[in-house]
């Protein structure tokens, strides 16, 4: 595997590329943040991406925002995506590099494609499963050969559902056969904003849903064992006795990511696959006339250029929430499910046995999401005889399933817990 020591050759643990950007800016201030947390108490780092003085402007930023005069001295170099010699350049140089260039459909793959070529594992915080379940297919198997470790969707999309799953899966007493997740976000009086490249990537992943399929025809998999009782899939429109509010499908990664791990945990050590739904409450009355307008317009508008030209237009609005914003906003994600105690068999009569468990944390997409992504990385550098034997393109179950990431998330802000055992 590409080492996970630092040497002359390769002289950082990780490298933070994208770092200008809105996300990246917060990454930057997590890592540093974390410095002690790496391979022996130390980490050493860079940050990546086009512009040299954007960068050390954005060092400065980080510096004054956590009071560490030092930060200006982190490195820096000079990376452009659409470049790949100074692409191979970084990832040469790089133990990890945390991508935050996205929407990842225009440029991800040069990343990927660039990390294992010249050995560098590669983590990103993408939301879109067209590009996640693409590169799984296009580039596993060279991964796997030069055991590189590709691990997407490790932001709030979609650590805290995934790694939710095997958390609830470890406390049932028996064959945990069937979830439900609810998210509700909670923002303060502030209220809240999104980003550009978030909103991108929406416009062009709900346009775009065809190739999905696609790709997972491509991969031929046989459907999923169902243990146990079928899950039954709620309405598109519904009142949830769990979250007290009228809650919709979860429209994210989440459960493309979910179902993968599954997986990977079935076919690869053998365990029982958990069916999954996602939901995401949205208020009450007033807050459902308002999504069914707002939904309505925007599949509308995707299906047609002039459409998603508009709907890019609204990037101006999209400029990302303010610190207060921030600061005020948190998500709470429950996770109901149902299975057999055991000694009982699945296969005979309903499930005799339900779980509640809860993962709890600060604003999901510029708080908690640098704090999974840069956790994910130091256990990665700390844990790596934990992860699977070989390399390749995994998710975050399937690759942190056997670490601590868990423990290292709740002493971050980011809290599992058990809420109501059978």
């Amino acid at each position: 595997m590409a080492t996970l020591t630092t040497s002359s050759k390769r002289p950082y643990h990780i490298i933070v590329f994208g770092a200008t950007g809105f996300t990246g800016q917060f990454v930057v201030e997590e890592v540093a943040r974390t410095c002690n947390e790496g391979p022996g108490g130390t980490l050493q780092w860079a940050v990546a991406g086009r512009n040299r003085d954007r960068l050390e402007k954005t060092l400065v930023q980080a510096a004054d925002a956590l009071r560490k005069p030092e930060l200006k001295c982190v490195e820096v170099i000079v990376v452009d995506v659409a470049e790949p010699e100074s692409l191979a350049i970084m990832c040469k140089q790089g133990i990890i590099v945390l991508n935050c260039v996205g929407p990842y459909r225009f440029y991800g793959e040069p990343v990927v494609k660039a990390c294992i070529e010249n050995g560098a594992h590669c983590i990103d915080i993408c939301g879109e499963p067209q590009f996640l379940e693409g590169i799984q297919l296009k580039y596993h198997s060279k991964a796997q050969e030069n055991d590189v470790y590709i691990i997407g969707s490790c932001g709030f999309d979609s650590v805290p559902a995934d790694m939710g799953i095997l958390y609830t899966q470890v406390h049932f007493k028996g064959t945990l056969t069937a979830v439900e997740s609810f998210l509700t976000i909670n923002t303060g009086p502030e209220g809240g904003c999104g980003h550009d490249a978030t909103w991108q990537s929406a416009i062009f992943g709900f346009a775009d849903s065809a190739s999905l399929k696609r790709i997972r025809r491509k991969f031929g998999h046989k459907p999923l064992p169902a243990v146990g009782a079928r899950i039954k899939k709620r309405g598109a429109l519904f009142f949830s006795k769990e979250i007290e509010q009228y809650a919709i499908p979860f429209m994210g990664s989440d459960p493309s990511v979910v179902r993968r791990t599954q997986r990977y945990m079935h076919e690869e050590h053998k365990h029982s696959p958990v069916q999954y739904m996602a939901y995401v409450g949205i208020g009450g009355l007033f807050s459902v006339l308002k999504t069914l307008f707002a939904g309505v317009v925007f599949w509308f508008m995707v299906k047609f250029s002039l459409g998603r030209g508009l709907l890019t237009e609204l990037k101006y609005v999209c400029t990302g929430p303010t610190r207060k914003q921030m600061d005020g906003t948190s998500f709470c994600l429950r996770f109901m499910g149902e299975g057999y105690t055991t000694g009982q068999d699945p296969s005979q009569g309903k499930p005799n046995a339900t779980i509640s468990t809860e993962i709890t944390g600060p604003e999901p997409g510029y708080i908690t999401t640098p704090i999974t992504m840069v956790q994910a990385a130091i256990t990665l550098l700390n844990e790596h005889h934990c992860l699977p034997n070989k390399g390749g393109v995994y998710t975050p179950g399937s690759a942190f399933a056997r670490t601590t990431l868990i423990d290292r998330l709740n002493k971050h802000g980011i809290q599992f817990s058990l809420k109501n055992g059978q």
